[in-house]
């Protein structure tokens, strides 16, 4: 009999944890359903469309007795072998949940280095007894400080499909058409949720030092704002733009000439892509990169501030002489959606015994 799994995720619209979920379940021999504590973004509205079970129990604080009571009956009625969560508030109520419903199998995906909110405490109600997929080596190393068992930790990184980023200059031209930027233009491009911790302030202030260059940044979030007044304060005002958040980066990616990665908190999932789309990328952190090298793709000297603007001028130069696009490059076969998912699923075989 297959094993069932019920996903519970806390995601925003447009994070890209619903892109990791959707490649996992897309590539998953168990039986798969997910529910989602947030209003589900275009990405699992996608994935409903596609086949996949979706339930909605919106919820907007941590610990939800409401919102518990709900997934501990779905849990229970589903008679799911498996409860696997993405991101801290779904690990909350999807622990406390499947202990209620009695599924002792639950996995938990930890996908960022830290976001604000996690105490000591909190660590050990969400981890205690628990298997945890770690995305990384840091947030593993983060994990066991915080007294996570190495025995209790998995590390599975994130995954991507290389082919659905494969550059198309049919999509590269009607995207900047869409945008107003000129066929010939030199684009610098950055991906991610505008927050701090993604330091594009650092590439707003590179790009004025790259004359005639355009910057298009990819993504919403909290510190848009104060980076468009930064870009009026820097004299660049009308060489960046601000696409919002998309769907899916690949048509973004092909409207690019130069991909750029400012960040230093990052597993480097957006690198991955960049390079996949063919793109030369210049970024300060990219784990999948630190042992495997790929063409065209430069890491930033730390605390060496002319190492972005000077990388990007290169660039520009660069894409100017090149004749075509850089063929596609990938970090290997580990970073693979369908290789993640069968170490995933095997994860899952052996805590329900049935591995």
């Amino acid at each position: 009999m297959a094993v069932r799994v019920l996903h519970v995720i806390s995601a925003r619209a447009g994070d890209g944890v619903e892109h990791q979920l959707r490649l996992l379940i897309r590539h998953l021999p168990q039986q798969c359903e997910v529910v989602t504590l947030s209003p589900p973004g275009p990405v699992l509205a996608a994935m409903r469309a596609g086949g996949t079970t979706v339930h909605e129990m919106v919820s907007s604080r941590d610990l939800d007795p409401a919102s518990i009571r709900a997934l501990r009956r779905l849990a229970r009625r589903g008679g799911f072998d498996v409860v696997h969560t993405h991101l801290f508030r779904a690990s909350v109520q999807g622990r406390l949940a499947a202990w209620l419903a009695g599924v002792a199998r639950v996995v938990a995906t930890d996908y960022r280095l830290d976001d604000g909110r996690r105490t000591a405490l909190g660590t050990r109600l969400v981890y205690r007894g628990l298997v945890t997929i770690a995305v990384s080596t840091a947030i593993a190393d983060r994990l066991r400080r915080r007294g996570v068992p190495a025995e209790r930790l998995a590390v599975i990184p994130k995954a991507l499909d290389t082919e659905e980023f494969r550059f198309d200059p049919g999509l590269r031209a009607a995207a900047r058409a869409r945008l107003g930027i000129a066929p010939d233009a030199a684009v610098i491009g950055g991906l991610g949720r505008l927050e701090p911790r993604k330091r594009f302030d650092v590439l707003i202030r590179a790009v004025s030092e790259v004359p005639g260059a355009v910057l298009l940044l990819v993504g919403d979030g909290s510190a848009r704002r104060a980076l468009e007044r930064l870009a009026a304060i820097e004299g660049v005002a009308d060489r960046v733009l601000f696409a919002g958040s998309v769907e899916h980066a690949r048509e973004m990616l092909c409207a690019m000439d130069v991909f750029a990665s400012p960040g230093r908190e990052t597993f480097g999932l957006a690198v991955l892509e960049a390079v996949a789309a063919g793109l030369p990328a210049l970024y300060a952190a990219c784990e999948p990169l630190d042992d495997t090298p790929v063409e065209g793709a430069r890491r930033l000297t730390a605390h060496d501030p002319e190492s972005l603007p000077r990388g990007l001028r290169a660039e520009v130069l660069c894409h100017a002489e090149r004749p075509g696009r850089l063929p596609p490059r990938s970090a290997g076969p580990r970073y693979d959606a369908s290789e993640v998912a069968a170490t995933v699923g095997e994860l899952y075989d052996r805590v329900s015994g049935s591995g």
